[in-house]
Parts: structure tokens; C-alpha cells; sequence
């Protein structure tokens, strides 16, 4: 249904309303589906009211619908269940116990088995759970409450809770406005005309064949209050007016709204939904006898209709529809930095997930490169050849002998890096494993098409990586079949674990197909009927897609999300482009098309176009393009066959940083080192056992391979070696006098307390604190001339920032004894709207702008420990308790989801790996465990190891950490810094001695995964290769110094904060001629006699350096 025909179904609920028609409005309201009347729903519970309740209810929901629709249904029957009971209506309670209750048996039969036996007693009352149980009145308004609750956290009713705004009797308003207008038209029109009829078009006859003279006269009359047909005048004057020709009116008509807001949703206080992504299905066709219940069609049933509300079942931390833009023009890459020849025309580019600066390019030749952008080496070339000709189909083979010329359409990496695919213009695609050294090995060929393979991604339906054939094996899993033209351009998404994929076609037709081979959900047009392609921003919340008709005419357009339509039409292309755009987004905020021989920008929210570059010419008419992961880098194909790389200020930033690590000097270690090799598994191979730390030059010295996806995930191979241990006698660079660094003491006024927690806002312009006294502090770093980006730096002093009543951020410590030794724990939304935290008392989640607290939960005993929010979806948080337990608890209603059991002290770390789908815990037990996040199963658990040397079992506050690539594990423990795998298995380890001997007391990794910044009780920090664990650089500790917490700053990989024993906060950063942790010499000592900087003299200035800003 229309935006505008579910409009009139309101209009007409709210006459029915007017005109007392009650049970009319009730059965209006149940067979549309789109008001659910929470006041009548409430009348009906009270009054017990079953079948009414229930049928109500199935307006909008069935119990199978989703595990919130499940238990509002089981609620409402077990209620109907006890009171039976209560009456000693046996009787009745057995048949409610077969005929409604029994269909949850499958779900949970035990509590089915509890509920039955309840017959066998004289008073229900005597079981346990029910002892409590009161009157029927007072059980009603009980269940009511967490009924509410249920409902307003269901996605199904989200959109469904609150009356649209507008005023009294709209629709009898909207009918005298037509009145009025077609009285307008009328060619002989009365001054008093006499209305009869709404059934045909108003006109007024002529008396006795004459017509009266014109008259200028209103026709007037207030507009009477509800119940009374308002008089054509209700609107005041009639204007002059030209009649707009009848086709103009038709067309408006039956045109869908192109700029329909995102719809407001209830959620709790302080809480606001996001727009769904995935309500592109709307108008989806479900085909009739689909398979049976299972994980596709089971969750896509309740996809389909959630998909019509247009929201999404997660809580975002934000009151605006998208996520707030807080960048600027400025951060669009414009400046040329970088020119790569390829030598053949460029057909397609995708930057490396989580290598910022590696690029993937594909020739018309069918040649793919990979090139280093910041060294400008390429650090693989791989030409054309058809790896097993005879196994290839014999259509294949003859068109390779007609005609051997083969192009790569696209190249993509899979989702981890550690795999990548090309699809040639010719019948095969090729997969490639890569290696963090820049080595490609050949892994999978399929002989997939006939014709050529215009588009390949990778995606993860059934928790498989595959691209419609298994990535692993080759094996074709779907076959999806509906488009009558060739297929153009693929875009998988997924949401609340549906994965679903559309597909483009060159007759311009757009579909939508899940992973169940029943036929395509979607069915639309694209602007301009030809080549499109489309593409989701990077949260995935809004979708967008580009394409150039036959004639040359472009369409870069968002998609309305909730309708099915275009919401809007981006405006700038020429009116006949040369070719077909090309375009990419970046940043939840821009949008970029090649055309007319330059880029053109977007913002998302503007239709006009942004700005515009030639990237200093050179460019073709349709230069093709695509960013990296964080929108710093585009990279341009050119009319010469080469590539251009564009960046902002963070990308030459980063390049410059690149630079400079490509011409560090050797370092190495007295002796080879035993490294257990990783996993073997489908996609992945097993490097040497025994490997020497080589000389690097851009990091390519790194010596454990970063584990495939399905490696990790499903190899049990493991080889038994010992981890790698370094011994004495390294030698490393280090900072050897005080101008190579530059800090940056934090203004504070407020009353000083030992810093216990520390950590950047996401955005990287703020720093947190948490204090021994539970309160909270927060800078803030302003946008200014010397810092344009706002982000910290040492160069310019942040203001400690309140609000402006002078109210601190304090954690609720009733009952609790705040001291230096107070168990704290602190996490942050991702937009950094919202902070959680605990100082031993209950769970307060803050507004960060007001510094209001939201809501508090979780009241000790038992205390939180460690908060961490789950990867997909904020609404879930998992909760390390102090009685060793992991509650893994619902925000939104206020609920504990379940209980994770097997540590035998406090909970000290958590670590969600979204792509291997796991948490690992830690504890000050000195366990480690892993757990399945999809049934919250124990997967694995292990001690950590212990030094060389000492037998004792170890103990003490253990934290993780899981590296960018989402499969190493960074734990650090007083006695040691380790690095493990997914599986469990110790890679390499680090002991304190020597110049270091203090225990460890926090690691953390630098936001690019390169080092880990670590701090230890004495004061001391250092810096180790996040790889070897090799030490880089150390910066001893000042006398009055005990212990402080360390942050990384979230985009610099060179800037971290350290929080004090005596309640002071310190930025350090590398000086500018350094820009690098890894000095410029090299210790002349081994350990004993390191010379380095000594912190009482560089942490306790309070001014700025004098270095101007990077």
C-alpha cells in the first residue's frame, strides 16, 4: 500500500473516532495493521478479554513471527491458563493447556512439562515461581507491564504505536477543500451553491438556460466542530486560480512521495531507532509453497513483514534518522598524491578491507596487480592463464580458441583480505588466497557462466563464505533465476542475520533474492532502464544506486527504504554522459560519480551537487573509482592507463607515515625464533615452522599470516609447536632525548583522583576518564585555525567540557566504598552519543551531551565488571560480573537474555569477534574462553600460559583485545603480553624483565594494528611490534608514578593517552621529525642500560609543544 493510501486509512480512523463508530475503528485498526490502539489493547487485558486480546493481536503479529511475538502469546495464554486454575475450572485449563498452551512445547518442553503438572496441585500457588502470585486483578496489570514492554520492543509494532499529528476532522477539511475547488471550475458558478452529493463532481446548472452574473463574493462559514458537514467556504476566499490540465492532476495522483521522511519509532528514553536498511522488500512477492521452516525461510518470513515497518530490531544511540554528519567538504580526497602506471586500461579497483593503502586493480588485458599506494609498489602482478584447461567446459574452450583476448570485469577482496576474486569477460571466475607479504596463491577455479561473469561478491549466506558457489570448494549452492536480460551489477546486504542480494540487469530491472533458490522478493525499475549498479553507505542504513540509460543520460539516486521508491535524485551530470558512471560512497556522508572528465562529490543529504575535481586532468570521460575503507584515499583510473590516488589530509598523513617505514633500518633477532604456525584449513596454508625475522621495509616482515575467515572457523588442524618466546639480546631503535616527544598535560580543575579507566571517543576529538571517585571526565578538542579537523593533538590544549548547569557524569556508587581499588568498567556507543559504566554500584548509561543519566540496571551483588557492547546490535551488552558470570542482558527491555557460566573469579576482559561470530572472556582467574554468540554455547577454554619457570597456577586480572583482523588475540596479565589465536593456541609471548621488570598492568593495540602500547606498575610504557612482540621503544617512569591506564587514539596509530595515579591525563605523540615510535638509532645496550626519556620531565609539563600541529 502507498504512502498516501495508508494516510487515508489514518484520516478515516480518525472520522470513525470522531463519529463514536468504536468497534468499527477497533476492526480498522486490526485488519490494516497499522495502528495498534495500546489504550484498548490495555482494556482488553484488564478485563480479561481473551479471544478479543488474541484476535487483536493477530492484526499485527503471530506467535511465530519472532521470540518477542512468542512470548507476548505465552504470557497471554499462561495467564488465561492460571486463572482457569484459580477458579478450579479443571476443565478449562486442560483445554487451554492443549489447544493454545501446547504449541510452545516445541520451544521449550520442560517449562511446558512445569506447566502441566500444575494441574496435579491443589493451589498453583505452591510452586516456587508462583508462590507470589496474587489476585487476578493484580496479575492482569503485572503481565500488562511486561506485555507493554514486549510490544514496544517487537520491530513489528514499531512504527504501529503512535497516531500520526494533525488536526481535528482532516478528512471532512480535505473534502470541503475539493468542494471549494471544484466550484472553482464550475462554468456557470452560484453564489450560495447547494451540495447534495459527494458521490459525482460538484457543477452548478444554469437558471433557466441563463448564466448569473460572476460575483467575487467568498463563499464564507466557520469550520464546525466534529460531527457536522462543514459548508464550502470552511477555507476562507476562493484565490484565482488556473486549472492545471487533467493529466497533471492524474500524475500527481499516482505518484509515490519522493521525499518521505524516515518514520519516528517509540523506544525507551534516551533510545532511538535507526531506519531499516533491508525495508527495500516492502512490496516483496512471497511465491506460494515455500520450503519448510529452517534458518532462511524461518527468519525471512519475519524479515518480510518487519521489512514493511522500515526498522530495523537494534538500538541506536542517536534522535536523528542517519547518523549526525560531522565531517566536512574538506575531508573529500582531493589532492593528487600518488600516480601508478598499470600499463593497461583499468577496468575495476577495490581497496583491501583493512589495509588502508593496498589497492587491487583488473586489466582489459586480465591482468590483476596489487599495488602498496603509499610506496608505490606493486606488490603482486598475476596475468591471464586458465589454470586447468581440461577441466573447463568445452563451450569455454572453443571460444578461447575463436577468440583468446579476456578482461576482467571485477575484482573484489573477500571480507577479511585474506582471499580475493575475479570474474573474467569470459565464463570463469578465479580465487585467489593473499598473504600479508603480497603473495597470491592460486586456489579455485570455477567454470561458473556461459558468456561472460560481469559482477562477483562474496557474502556470508547460512554463516558459509561464498559467492553463490562456496568460496571454499567450488560447489554451486544458488541458482537465481527471473532477470530477462543479462545480468549487469550484484549488491549483497544482510540484516538481523538475513543475507540477501540484489541483482541488476541491463533492461534495467532491479531484484532481490534470499539465499533459498524460491525466486526473486523485488521488482522494480531503475532510473534510465540500462547499466546500474548500487551500493549501501557504510552502515548500511541507506542505499543508493547509479546508471546511465542507452541515450547517455545518468541517475545517481537514494532509494526511499520504507517504499520501495526513489527518494531522492542527485543533480549535476551532464545531459549526455560519455559512457557509464561509475560512483562509490564514503563515510556515511558523500557520495562520488566519475563523469565529464573529473569527479564529481555529493553530500548524501543534498541533492546539488558538492564539488568537484580533475584530479589535475588526464582523467577519461567516465573515470571509474572507488575509496577506501575510511573515505581518506580515492583511487581514479586515467586516460594513459594508469591510476591516480587522491587523499585528504588523514591520507597523506598516513601516506607520509608509510614513507618513512619504508626506510627503517634492519632489526632483527640474535637468534631464529619458533613461531607456531596458524590454522591450516580449505583456504589457508601452512608457512614454515621455524622463521627469521627479516629486515621490513612497509611491514612486509610479518611473520604470522593472518588466518583466513574459514580457516579459523572450521579447521581443527593444528600443529603442535611450541610458541615463540624472545629471549635476551634484542636490540631496537629508541627515543634517546626529550625533543622527540611531544605531550600534552589535560587542564583539569576539578577534584584530582586516580584515572582507572581511559578511552578516545570513536571520533577521535574527545578523551574520556573515569576516576576512583566514579566520576567522569570528558575533553574535548575544538575545531580551530592550527587544527581544522578538531581531533586531539598535543599542539592544542581541549577543554575539560561540561554542561551548562555544572552537572559532573558520576556513576551511581550507593552502598559502595569508592576507592583506588573500586572495580570500574566503561564502554561507548558507536557514535559516541551514550557512555555505559559501573564503579561497583548499578549500570548507568549517560547522555554524553547533557551527561544525564538515561537509565541505570544491574544493581549489586554482583557487581559489573567489564561492559562490551554486542558488534550487531546495540541493544544487547554483555556484563562481566564480579561472581564470575557473563550476563548477556537486553537494554531495550530491561531483561537478561542469559547467563554464561565457567570462570571461577570476576570477569576482567570481553572481546566480540563479529567475523569469527564469537566472544572471548577473561577473567582474574587467568582463563581464557570462547563462546558462540548465536546460541551462547561454550566453545573452548584454557589457562594462559605461564613464564618460564614458574609452576604455580597463575592468577590476576587478564584483559583481551581481538586486532583489527578480527582473529588475533592480544592478552595481556602482570606477568606477560601474548598473542593468541582463535582457537586458543599461545603464538608469542613477552615476560617483563631486564629495563622492564614491573608488571604489566594494561595493553592495548594502536588503532592500526602495527604496535601495542602497554603500560606497567612502575610508570613505565612501551611500544612492541604487534607481530614479534619485538620492543620498539620505551619511555621510562618518573619517580611519584605507581600506575595509570593507557588509551590508543582511534585513527592515529602514533597517539595514545595515559592516565595517572595522581588523577592527571597526558597526550603523547611522536615529534614531528620522528613521527614514529621507533626512533632513529639503536640501543647500545641490551636491555640493562636503555637509554630513554624519562617521563617526570616530559609528562608534567601543562602547555602545549611548540611543534606545530600535523
Amino acid at each position: 500500500m502507498s504512502s498516501l493510501s495508508r494516510e487515508l486509512v489514518f484520516l478515516i480512523l480518525q472520522f470513525l473516532d470522531e463519529e463514536k463508530f468504536k468497534e468499527t475503528v477497533h476492526k480498522l485498526e486490526q485488519e490494516s495493521g497499522f495502528l495498534f490502539n495500546m489504550k484498548y489493547f490495555e482494556d482488553q487485558v484488564l478485563a480479561g478479554e481473551w479471544e478479543e486480546v488474541e484476535r487483536y493481536l493477530s492484526g499485527f503479529t503471530k506467535a511465530e513471527d519472532n521470540r518477542y511475538s512468542m512470548k507476548i502469546f505465552f504470557e497471554i495464554r499462561k495467564q488465561k491458563y492460571l486463572e482457569a486454575l484459580d477458579r478450579q475450572d479443571r476443565a478449562k485449563a486442560v483445554d487451554i493447556l492443549v489447544k493454545d498452551l501446547k504449541v510452545f512445547a516445541s520451544f521449550n518442553e520442560d517449562l511446558f512439562k512445569e506447566i502441566t503438572q500444575l494441574l496435579t496441585l491443589e493451589n498453583f500457588r505452591q510452586n516456587e515461581q508462583l508462590s507470589k502470585y496474587g489476585d487476578t486483578k493484580t496479575a492482569r496489570n503485572i503481565m500488562l507491564a511486561e506485555l507493554k514492554k514486549l510490544i514496544e520492543a517487537n520491530p513489528l509494532f514499531r512504527d504501529k504505536l503512535t497516531f500520526p499529528a494533525f488536526k481535528a476532522s482532516r478528512l471532512r477539511t480535505l473534502i470541503n477543500q475539493s468542494l471549494n475547488w471544484q466550484h472553482q471550475l464550475c462554468k456557470n458558478p452560484r453564489p450560495n451553491p447547494d451540495i447534495k452529493t459527494l458521490f459525482t463532481d460538484h457543477t452548478c446548472a444554469s437558471s433557466n438556460g441563463t448564466r448569473p452574473p460572476p460575483t467575487n463574493a467568498p463563499l464564507a462559514g466557520p469550520v464546525p466542530k466534529p460531527g457536522v458537514f462543514p459548508p464550502l467556504g470552511g477555507h476562507g476566499p476562493f484565490q484565482t486560480v488556473v486549472s492545471p490540465p487533467p493529466s497533471a492532476i492524474a500524475s500527481w495522483m499516482s505518484a509515490a512521495n519522493p521525499s518521505m521522511p524516515h518514520s519516528a519509532v517509540a523506544a525507551p528514553p534516551g533510545l532511538v531507532q535507526a531506519p531499516s536498511s533491508a525495508a527495500f522488500f516492502k512490496h516483496a512477492r512471497i511465491p506460494p509453497g515455500g520450503p519448510g521452516i529452517d534458518y532462511q525461510s524461518a527468519d525471512s518470513e519475519h524479515l518480510m513483514k518487519r521489512l514493511r515497518t522500515g526498522q530495523p530490531d537494534e538500538v541506536s544511540f542517536s534522535g536523528t534518522s542517519h547518523t549526525p554528519n560531522i565531517n566536512s567538504p574538506d575531508d573529500l580526497p582531493k589532492t593528487v598524491v600518488r600516480n601508478l602506471s598499470q600499463g593497461s586500461n583499468v577496468m575495476s579497483m577495490d581497496f583491501h578491507p583493512q589495509k588502508q593503502t593496498v589497492l587491487l586493480v583488473g586489466t582489459n588485458v586480465g591482468d590483476i596487480s596489487i599495488w602498496e599506494v603509499g610506496s608505490r609498489e606493486r606488490l603482486a602482478l598475476k596475468n591471464f592463464k586458465v589454470w586447468n584447461i581440461s577441466a573447463c567446459s568445452m563451450p569455454f574452450q572453443t571460444t578461447l580458441v575463436k577468440d583468446a583476448t579476456i578482461s576482467v570485469n571485477r575484482c573484489v577482496w573477500g571480507p577479511d583480505g585474506s582471499i580475493l576474486g575475479v570474474a573474467f569477460s569470459k565464463h570463469i571466475v578465479q580465487i585467489y588466497m593473499y598473504s600479508q607479504a603480497g603473495e597470491l596463491r592460486q586456489h579455485l577455479e570455477i567454470d561458473a557462466h556461459t558468456g561472460g561473469v560481469n559482477d562477483i561478491v562474496f557474502a556470508h549466506p547460512n554463516k558459509q563464505l561464498s559467492i553463490v558457489w562456496d568460496a571454499a570448494m567450488g560447489h554451486r549452492q544458488y541458482t537465481f533465476e527471473g532477470h530477462e536480460s543479462a545480468v549487469y551489477s550484484l549488491c549483497p546486504h544482510y540484516k538481523e542475520n538475513i543475507q540477501f542480494i540484489f541483482s541488476t540487469s541491463i533492461d534495467g530491472k532491479i531484484k532481490a533474492w534470499l539465499y533459498d533458490s524460491v525466486g526473486s522478493r523485488v521488482d522494480y525499475d531503475a532510473p534510465g532502464l540500462w547499466c546500474t549498479t548500487m551500493a549501501y553507505s557504510a552502515d548500511g542504513t541507506r542505499v543508493f544506486s547509479c546508471g546511465t540509460s542507452k541515450e547517455g543520460e545518468s541517475h545517481l539516486v537514494e532509494w526511499n527504504e520504507s517504499e520501495g521508491a526513489i527518494k531522492r535524485t542527485y543533480l549535476g551530470f551532464r545531459k549526455r554522459s560519455l559512457g557509464v558512471v561509475q560512483f562509490d560512497t564514503t563515510r556515511n556522508r558523500f557520495l562520488a560519480a566519475g563523469d565529464e572528465f573529473q569527479i564529481k562529490f555529493w553530500d548524501m543529504d543534498n541533492t546539488n551537487m558538492l564539488t568537484s575535481t580533475e584530479a589535475d586532468g588526464g582523467l577519461p570521460a567516465s573515470p571509474r573509482l572507488r575509496f577506501n575503507k575510511e573515505g581518506s584515499l580515492l583511487a581514479v583510473t586515467t586516460s594513459d592507463n594508469g591510476i591516480k590516488i587522491l587523499a585528504n589530509s588523514d591520507g597523506q598523513r598516513l601516506l607520509r607515515i608509510l614513507e618513512t617505514r619504508a626506510f627503517d633500518g634492519a632489526r632483527g633477532l640474535s637468534e631464529s625464533v619458533n613461531v607456531k604456525a596458524p590454522v591450516a584449513g580449505a583456504l589457508s596454508h601452512i608457512p614454515n615452522v621455524s622463521t627469521f625475522i627479516s629486515p621490513i621495509a612497509d611491514r612486509t616482515d610479518r611473520i604470522q599470516q593472518p588466518m583466513s575467515l574459514l580457516a579459523s572457523m572450521e579447521s581443527n588442524r593444528v600443529v603442535d609447536v611450541k610458541p615463540r618466546i624472545l629471549e635476551k639480546g634484542w636490540k631496537f631503535p629508541d627515543i634517546s632525548d626529550a625533543s622527540q616527544l611531544k605531550t600534552l598535560k589535560l587542564p583539569d580543575p576539578l577534584t584530582p583522583s586516580k584515572v582507572l579507566r581511559l578511552i578516545y571517543t570513536n571520533s577521535g576529538v574527545s578523551l574520556l576518564a573515569l576516576s576512583a571517585n566514579a566520576v567522569h571526565k570528558l575533553w574535548k578538542w575544538q575545531r580551530n585555525d592550527r587544527n581544522p579537523s578538531g581531533k586531539s593533538s598535543t599542539s592544542n590544549v581541549p577543554q575539560l567540557w561540561q554542561p551548562t548547569n555544572g552537572a559532573l557524569m558520576s556513576n551511581d556508587i550507593t552502598d559502595v566504598k569508592a576507592s583506588e581499588d573500586s572495580i570500574t568498567c566503561i564502554a561507548l556507543s558507536k557514535n559516541d552519543s551514550y557512555v555505559m559504566s559501573a564503579s561497583g554500584g548499578k549500570v548507568s548509561l549517560f547522555n554524553m551531551m547533557t551527561f544525564k543519566v538515561m537509565t541505570t540496571f544491574m544493581p549489586p551483588p554482583p557487581a559489573a565488571t567489564y561492559l562490551a557492547f554486542h558488534p550487531q546490535d546495540n541493544n544487547i551488552i554483555a556484563i562481566g560480573m564480579e561472581d564470575s558470570t557473563i550476563q548477556i542482558y537486553n537494554v531495550r527491555v530491561d531483561e537478561v537474555k542469559t547467563k554464561l557460566k565457567g570462570h571461577q573469579k570476576r570477569i576482567s576482559g570481553l572481546a566480540f569477534s563479529q567475523s569469527l561470530n564469537i566472544l572471548v572472556s577473561s577473567g582474574a582467574d587467568a582463563q581464557l574462553f570462547v563462546w558462540n554468540i548465536d546460541g551462547w554455547e561454550k566453545k573452548k577454554s584454557r589457562a594462559i600460559q605461564a613464564p618460564p619457570g614458574q609452576l604455580t597456577p597463575l592468577a590476576g586480572e587478564t584483559r583481551v583485545q581481538f586486532h583489527n583482523n578480527q582473529t588475533h588475540l592480544l592478552v595481556s596479565h602482570e606477568s606477560q603480553i601474548a598473542i593468541y589465536d582463535s582457537q586458543l593456541e599461545c603464538v608469542c609471548s613477552w615476560y617483563p624483565r631486564d629495563s622492564l621488570a614491573s608488571p604489566v598492568s594494561s595493553a592495548i593495540y594502536s588503532c592500526d594494528g602495527a604496535l601495542i602500547y602497554a603500560g606497567f606498575h612502575d610508570g613505565a610504557v612501551a611500544m612492541f611490534d604487534s607481530d614479534s612482540l619485538a620492543l620498539q621503544c620505551r619511555i621510562s617512569p618518573s619517580a611519584y608514578l605507581s600506575s595509570f591506564s593507557i588509551a590508543a587514539h582511534p585513527s592515529d596509530p602514533y597517539q595514545f593517552a595515559v592516565g595517572m595515579s595522581d588523577g592527571s591525563v597526558h597526550v603523547l605523540e611522536p615529534s614531528e621529525s620522528e613521527t614514529k615510535w621507533t626512533g632513529g638509532s639503536t640501543s647500545q645496550d641490551n636491555g640493562n642500560g636503555l637509554p630513554s626519556i624519562t617521563s617526570s620531565s616530559a609528562l608534567n609539563s601543562s602547555q602545549p609543544s611548540e611543534t606545530p600541529s600535523r
